[in-house]
């Protein structure tokens, strides 16, 4: 590709996060526990999505057993959060926290970031621990587990597919890591500014 479509495909693609809607999982209302709403929800917010695909994006950036542990630490500390938010606590910064991991998530992945397990993981469970909250607050108790496992399930795939992405497109263009970690980026502090 030249240089001039690359610039192009990044002026594009700031210019898609800049019209980008504002998230639309957290509506403050109570969402139907079921199997299938469970699953959709994570795809239901723009700001949820791009953070499971992001997660997926970066551990396939990360060397040894760090491809594997960062989706899983994210998966794991999801139901923690998830729990939590049933079990009436309160997390402050909620929306901030989801905004920001996005923010980060997309940071990390411009400068194709490595980090030790010891940074990385704790980072990556404090950025579960609010999306999973947020999953959990939006949720009555009557059939949590259903929509607990059709929410992790979509995440897992998100996950699975932001690594399997993440290969392929920076195998075609080698920049691309830059180009999909500022649109995260722009995105996250759009959302912070919502």
């Amino acid at each position: 590709m030249k240089r001039s479509n690359k610039f192009v495909t990044g002026l594009t693609l700031i210019a898609l996060s800049l019209t980008s809607i504002p998230a639309l999982a957290h509506t403050g209302a109570t969402v139907e526990a079921s199997l299938l709403s469970g699953f959709l929800h994570p795809f239901t917010g723009f700001d949820h999505l791009l953070a499971m695909l992001a997660v997926g994006f970066w551990a396939a950036q990360q060397t040894g057993q760090k491809t594997l542990a960062i989706p899983a630490t994210f998966i794991i500390t999801l139901i923690l959060g998830f729990s939590i938010a049933l079990s009436g606590i309160t997390l402050p910064g909620v929306e901030s926290g989801i905004a920001t991991s996005v923010l980060i998530l997309g940071f990390l992945i411009i400068s194709a970031t490595q980090l030790s397990a010891t940074a990385a993981l704790p980072l990556i469970a404090i950025f579960a621990l609010f999306h999973g909250f947020a999953h959990g607050a939006e949720l009555g108790a009557a059939s949590a587990g259903l929509f607990a496992i059709g929410f992790i399930a979509a995440s897992a795939l998100l996950h699975i597919t932001g690594v399997a992405s993440s290969h392929s497109i920076t195998r075609m263009m080698p920049v691309a890591h830059k180009l999909i970690g500022g649109f995260l980026s722009v995105s996250g502090a759009i959302f912070l500014l919502s």
